[in-house]
């Protein structure tokens, strides 16, 4: 093997071992022999390893056959790598399960014995690039805390960490086995000859050992550097500039997160395209949240975009989320403290960024507000501080949840006003622009302005109903049968579905689509049987059993003692009704404002197909062009064309870009630890596809299907014989070789996707992966 060219695994390390002096970690020397060798001359093959590994105390046999570790394809994991004692039969025994591991070993395929590494402090794998996205990180995936030098190559590891580090702004990570982590990366990509590598390690006594060096296969063309660069250090220099005291906002400084409050995460994706991103802020983020939360007595923030875009990925100011929840009659000097309070809680448990408002944020009152709030008191807040707060939220909550004058009510109504003016419009003899314009105008009037209020008077309900548990008055069970009892959107389509003929479900229901943003997934209406079975023996027929939620009386004078005792009035029955009407409002004002959403988008594609572009154009235009051809004497194609043209040039710069969850200082652009809950996406495709669950049990019906696997076990490599069209594992890092066999075959796969969403996704009949979106959606 010659320098900067790469062997079997065998050649490639004793390439290394015979250049260790280049390196800052030790190569551990490798013994090695043929498949041929094994079979003529085994008793001498035997001898040589325990003459030559004879300070060994144990050994580790690994494979190294001809098919792994290739320029085209690593055949990551495929093959057996076995540890055992220096007794010969001992190891004979552990040589002969590694061959039979092959298959059908050809005789040139060889066996790699090593000393075995015992009391591993930290072990895993580093990529020199990002393999799915091109982009310059060394991207470093390692247990520190079971010993497992396994963990992370074999995908079963749940306590595995996932660093990210920018190569190209030099220095190297504070941490110092990261450091030197990153420092022999720099070493063997200099060495080998390679920008693209995989390599495996292990810390052993404060040392770094290498275990591995071989191809990355990277299909994704690789970023740019300078342009990389170029966006990285703009994203700084923008978080840097804003933290900092600003006027009319309370909070010494800010971060930006991709969950919190309204969660473009979750509605949009992490990295959507122009349209779907410009269309989210048009009609929420930039201005419709503010107005609402003013509405219902929050402190008033109506020039203030929620949403900020990070080289194509929406992140939410959080600091400006965490002020719209201030009331607005709260003392400043308070209002100040408990920014700052909310915003140092965040810091100390980045893994709430997507529940602020149930762990961190104090945005409503509840009736167990009261023992919540006093962990405040450990943040420097006086009772007389903690008073003041109580009672502004009880008088803010109040006023929303009155019968007689709560805004939810009036939101509600404005609905109505909504459909009819959809139903005139699209009626009417208007254009296909004329009419997107108005239907986006009415949309945030009497569309999302109201569903923000009832979506906040829902969150209100929800959490009133949470604090009745956990205060004792009603039962979890009871909690669930009120929920169950709800006539939503939901449910009421679920009985549709089994009582209406498909033209008339479809005319109700035909407008929704998955990516409700996403001009690009189909609605209900243009891929019916994508979405549903209409055979009949595969709908299911209502069992006839409901759920009735029923207070007794003393459960009745129980909440009407609590509600005096807590100055919030004492009507149950008004109380329960607000906690029915508005979790229903919200469901409903979604569903009703979600058309107008679709129907916009409908009619951009239909305008644009006439110009000549596709779905797929359209969706990298901005929605800023609906308004320019209402009001603007423009040529609309080259109009489209720029827009477009625009919207792909940004969403390709950012392609490269990896940011955290939760940026809380600048320097995390550059890097960052990923929390766990964070699956990692393969590739850049997006596919959809029926679930297959029972991978375990043997099932070999897999073609064109989406597989669900427990974890990235490179036992499943025989899926790959498969014509899959993808998979999710619920646990498995970005550096599992699950995850390179993935990226080597261009397989969309969601690798740690977390209990919370591999659940969801295993009570589904059809998914579709975004990968490049980094999301998943239930289709079925």
């Amino acid at each position: 093997m010659g320098e900067g060219k790469f062997g079997t695994k065998a050649e490639t390390l004793d390439f290394l071992y015979g250049h260790a002096d280049e390196l800052c970690g030790k190569v551990l020397r490798p013994c090695y022999f043929t498949v041929r060798e094994w079979k003529e001359h085994m008793e001498r093959v035997l001898s040589r390893l325990g003459a030559e590994l004879a300070d060994c105390p144990r050994l580790i046999v690994r494979s190294s056959a001809k098919s792994e570790d290739s320029e085209m394809e690593s055949m990551a994991g495929r093959y057996e790598s076995l540890v055992c004692s220096q007794e010969r039969e001992a190891l004979a025994e552990t040589i002969g399960r590694v061959i039979a591991s092959y298959g059908s070993p050809r005789d040139d395929d060889q066996v790699l014995v090593q000393e075995a590494v015992d009391k591993v402090e930290s072990a895993g794998v580093v990529f020199s690039l990002e393999p799915n996205m091109g982009g310059h990180y060394y991207v470093i995936n390692y247990d520190d805390s079971t010993g497992s030098s396994f963990s992370v190559t074999s995908g079963s590891g749940e306590a595995t960490k996932l660093f990210y580090w920018y190569a190209g702004e030099g220095g190297n990570p504070h941490n110092p086995q990261l450091a030197k982590v990153c420092r022999v990366v720099d070493e063997l990509k200099k060495l080998l000859g390679r920008e693209a590598l995989d390599i495996e390690f292990l810390f052993h006594d404060e040392e770094l050992y290498i275990l591995q060096a071989r191809p990355l296969i990277v299909k994704t063309p690789v970023c740019d550097r300078r342009r990389q660069t170029e966006v990285l250090r703009l994203i700084r220099q923008k978080i840097r500039y804003e933290n900092r005291e600003k006027p009319y906002l309370f909070g010494r400084r800010t971060m930006y997160g991709v969950m919190p409050d309204w969660n473009p995460a979750e509605m949009i994706g992490i990295h959507p395209k122009n349209l779907a991103l410009s269309l989210y802020k048009e009609i929420i983020t930039d201005e419709v949240w503010a107005y609402q939360r003013d509405n219902y007595g929050y402190k008033r923030l109506r020039s203030f975009p929620l949403m900020v875009d990070f080289g194509g990925y929406p992140y939410i100011d959080v600091r400006v989320s965490f002020n719209s929840f201030i009331p607005a009659d709260l003392d400043g000097g308070i209002a100040e403290k408990l920014v700052n309070y909310y915003l140092d809680r965040l810091e100390e448990s980045p893994d709430k960024h997507d529940k602020v408002e149930f762990d961190v944020v104090f945005s409503c009152y509840t009736f167990d507000l009261l023992e919540r709030i006093q962990v405040l008191k450990e943040y420097g807040f006086s009772s007389q501080e903690i008073d003041v707060v109580v009672s502004s939220l009880r008088n803010l909550t109040k006023k929303i949840i009155d019968s007689q004058t709560g805004l939810w009510r009036k939101d509600a109504e404005k609905l109505a006003v909504l459909v009819e003016r959809r139903e005139k419009i699209e009626a009417s003899d208007l254009s296909l622009m004329d009419k997107a314009f108005w239907l986006l105008e009415d949309c945030k009037r009497y569309g999302t302005l109201p569903f923000a209020g009832l979506a906040r008077a829902g969150f209100i309900a929800v959490q009133m109903l949470k604090s009745m548990v956990a205060k004792g008055i009603i039962s979890r069970e009871e909690r669930d049968a009120f929920m169950r009892d709800l006539q939503t959107v939901g449910s009421g389509m679920k009985e549709d579905y089994r009582a209406m003929d498909r033209k008339t479900f479809l005319s109700k229901y035909g407008f929704l689509r998955p990516g409700t943003y996403d001009i690009c997934s189909a609605r209900y209406d243009e891929a019916p049987d994508m979405y549903f079975s209409w055979e009949p023996d595969e709908v299911q027929e209502n069992d006839g059993r409901k759920d009735f939620f029923r207070l007794s009386l003393p459960q009745m004078e129980r909440i009407k003692s609590t509600l005096v005792e807590h100055g919030m009035g004492d009507n149950v029955l008004e109380l329960f009704s607000f906690l029915k009407g508005a979790i229903e409002g919200r469901e409903k004002a979604k569903f009703i404002f979600t058309r107008n959403v679709s129907d916009i988008l409908k009619y951009l594609g239909e305008w644009g197909e006439s110009l000549g572009f596709s779905r797929e154009d359209l969706a990298y235009a901005d929605i800023g062009i609906v308004k320019k051809v209402y009001s603007d004497a423009v040529d609309e194609k080259k109009l489209l064309e720029h827009s477009v043209e625009e919207g792909r040039k940004r969403y390709q710069e950012g392609l490269g870009v990896v940011l955290p969850p939760l940026l809380v200082r600048d320097d995390q652009v550059f890097s960052f630890f990923v929390p766990d809950s964070q699956p990692s996406y393969i590739t850049q495709k997006r596919v959809e596809g029926e679930i297959c669950k029972d991978i375990a049990e043997g099932n070999r019906n897999l073609e064109n299907r989406i597989l669900l696997i427990e974890s990235a076990d490179p036992g499943y490599d025989w899926i790959f014989s498969h014509a899959i069209k993808g998979f999710i594992t619920k646990y498995g890092g970005a550096n599992s070789h699950m995850a390179i066999r993935a990226g080597e075959l261009s397989i969309p796969a969601v690798i740690g996707a977390g209990k919370r969403l591999y659940d969801a996704v295993f009570g589904a009949e059809m998914v579709e992966i975004d990968a490049a979106n980094k999301t998943v959606r239930i289709l079925r």
